[in-house]
């Protein structure tokens, strides 16, 4: 894998959020009403269609995602359509995880209840 290619720069972001931004198993095991899917698809909608256009234009063209933007308004940032989109596959990375997690406990607790 080249260091920078899509799945690299997704797993990058994904360390970043859980090493600088905190967003641990446990935080992300609370959003379990597909906030983490709804934020992924905002960040997606926003780099949609629009290539590589500078910065400040493709700020300047924003998606307004608050009808769908799961967190408070401070926490969308885009940035270029390439930083969105890796914004965007992390957070599916981390609500993969958090389903196989789930899925997890669950086998678990089922083995545990036929238990006896």
């Amino acid at each position: 894998m080249e260091p920078n290619d899509g799945a690299a720069l997704i797993a990058a972001e994904r360390r970043r959020q859980v090493e600088v931004e905190g967003w641990t198993a446990e935080h992300d095991d609370a959003h379990d009403c597909g906030e983490m899917v709804e934020a992924a698809i905002c960040y997606a909608e926003q780099a949609k269609g629009r290539g590589w256009v500078s910065p400040e234009k493709y700020r300047q063209d924003e998606v307004d995602p608050f009808g769908d933007w799961p967190w408070d308004e401070s926490w969308w940032k885009p940035q270029t359509p390439i930083r969105d989109l890796v914004r965007a596959g992390a957070l599916i990375a981390a609500e993969i995880d958090r389903l196989q997690r789930l899925a997890l406990r669950t086998a678990q607790e089922e083995g545990n209840g036929n238990q006896g």
